[in-house]
C-alpha cells in the first residue's frame, strides 16, 4: 500500500472510531486498537515518523470538530461532557496503540540492522566473505575497504558487550571528537574492536587511551593492542589477527605494558613459527632443570628475571625476593644442570630464547 493510502486509512479509521464512541460512550475494542498498532507499524515501515502520524490523527479530528453542525448546542452539558470524555479516552488509547506499533516496527528494524551489522563484522574480521561483496557491504557501515586500515583491540577487567558502559563511553567520546570518519567500533568475543583508516591514526590513539582510562566511574581497561597497517578487506583481517596475537603473547609472557604495538612484538610470531623446533629447544636446553630440588620453575624464573634486570645481580635478587647469595647459587645450578653459563653471551642468548619459548608453550606446567 502506498504511503498516502496508509495515512488516509489512518485518518478514516480514527474519525470513524471517534464518531462511534462519541455516541455510544464505549471504550475502543482490543481488535480496534490492534488495527491501529498495525497502522503504526506499517507507517514506520513506509518511512513516516511517529510525530507525523500523530499529527495526522489530531489534525483530522480538529477538522471534523470544526465541521460539526450547530445542533450540538442543543445537547445538555452532561451529555457533552460524557461525549467529550469518551472521545478523549478513545484518542488517548488510539494514539498509544499507534505509538506501540510504530515502536515495534522500529525495534524490529533495529534488530535486523544490528543482525546485518554483526554478520558484516564477523565476515570482515574473519574473512569469511567474497572480498568484492564485502567491500560493497562495508560502505553501508561507513567503511571504504580500498583504503589502508589498522585494527586496535581492547580487553577489560570483564568482557565487553554492546551495552557495556565503557563501550558506550568510548563510542560517545570518539564520535564527539572525530565525528563519522570511516571508523567502525564493535564488540567481538568480549573484546572492544576499533577499525580505522591509516589516515586517522589519531582515532586509534584516542581509542586506546579511552579504553585504558575511560574516566571516573568506569573500570579501567587491561590492555590494548594495535595491529599493523594493511590495505584492503584482507588487510583488516590481518591487522585484527596481529592485534589478537599481541594480546595473547602479552598474557603468556606476562609483559608489563598496557598499550601494545604488533610491530614491536614481531619476534614472538617468528619464534613460534616452528613450534616443533621451539619445543625441541626447550626440552634440550631447559629439560635438565626438572631434576633440581623444587623443580624447574624457580630456576626458569631466575633466567627470565635475570634477563629483565639486565644481568645486574642485586636488581635480579630484589625482583625475585631472594638474597644475592641465593641468586648466585641458582645461577650455578643452572650452569651445572644445563651446561649453559649465563655469564657467556652465546649461552645467555640460548637460555633467554629457551626460557621465552617455555613461557609461550606453558612449560613446565604443560608437557611438551
Amino acid at each position: 500500500m502506498a504511503t498516502d493510502d496508509i495515512r488516509t486509512e489512518l485518518s478514516e479509521r480514527y474519525l470513524d472510531l471517534l464518531a462511534e464512541v462519541s455516541g455510544s460512550g464505549r471504550t475502543p475494542r482490543r481488535s480496534e486498537l490492534e488495527a491501529f498498532r498495525g497502522l503504526g507499524e506499517r507507517g514506520a515501515e513506509a518511512g513516516h515518523g511517529l510525530r507525523e502520524l500523530v499529527a495526522r490523527c489530531l489534525g483530522a479530528g480538529r477538522e471534523a470538530w470544526q465541521s460539526l453542525p450547530g445542533v450540538c448546542g442543543a445537547a445538555t452539558v452532561s451529555e457533552l461532557r460524557r461525549a467529550g470524555e469518551a472521545v478523549l479516552a478513545a484518542a488517548e488509547a488510539v494514539l498509544a496503540a499507534l505509538g506501540e506499533g510504530h515502536e515495534r516496527a522500529q525495534r524490529l528494524a533495529m534488530r535486523q540492522e544490528e543482525a546485518a551489522r554483526r554478520e558484516f563484522i564477523d565476515d570482515l574480521l574473519f574473512g569469511r566473505s567474497d572480498l568484492g561483496a564485502l567491500a560493497e557491504r562495508a560502505e553501508r557501515f561507513g567503511l571504504r575497504l580500498a583504503r589502508t586500515h589498522a585494527v586496535a583491540v581492547a580487553v577489560g577487567a570483564e568482557p565487553y558487550d554492546d551495552v557495556h558502559p565503557v563501550v558506550r563511553r568510548v563510542e560517545r567520546e570518539l564520535v564527539g571528537r572525530f565525528g563519522e570518519r570511516d571508523v567502525l567500533l564493535a564488540t567481538k568475543e568480549g573484546r572492544l574492536v576499533c577499525v580505522a583508516p591509516d589516515s586517522e591514526r589519531a582515532v586509534l590513539e584516542a581509542f586506546a587511551q579511552l579504553a585504558l582510562h575511560p574516566g571516573a566511574g568506569y573500570r579501567a581497561g587491561r590492555r590494548v593492542a594495535t595491529g599493523r597497517r594493511h590495505s584492503g578487506a584482507g588487510g583488516v583481517v590481518r591487522s585484527y589477527e596481529e592485534a589478537l596475537d599481541a594480546l595473547d603473547f602479552a598474557d603468556r609472557l606476562a609483559l608489563p605494558g598496557t598499550e601494545l604495538k604488533a610491530e614491536e612484538l614481531l619476534v614472538f610470531p617468528v619464534l613460534m613459527r616452528d613450534r616443533a623446533a621451539m619445543a625441541d629447544l626447550v626440552r634440550s636446553v631447559l629439560g635438565p632443570l626438572t631434576g633440581a630440588r623444587g623443580g624447574a620453575r624457580p630456576l626458569l624464573d631466575t633466567i627470565t628475571v635475570q634477563a629483565d634486570a639486565g644481568y645486574v645481580n642485586a636488581e635480579a635478587a630484589r625482583r625475585l625476593g631472594v638474597s644475592v647469595r641465593t641468586l648466585s647459587y641458582r645461577l650455578e645450578r643452572i650452569k651445572s644442570l644445563t651446561g649453559y653459563d649465563p655469564s657467556q653471551a652465546l649461552h645467555r642468548y640460548t637460555l633467554e630464547t629457551a626460557a621465552m619459548g617455555a613461557r609461550l608453550l606453558g612449560w613446565p606446567e604443560r608437557p611438551l
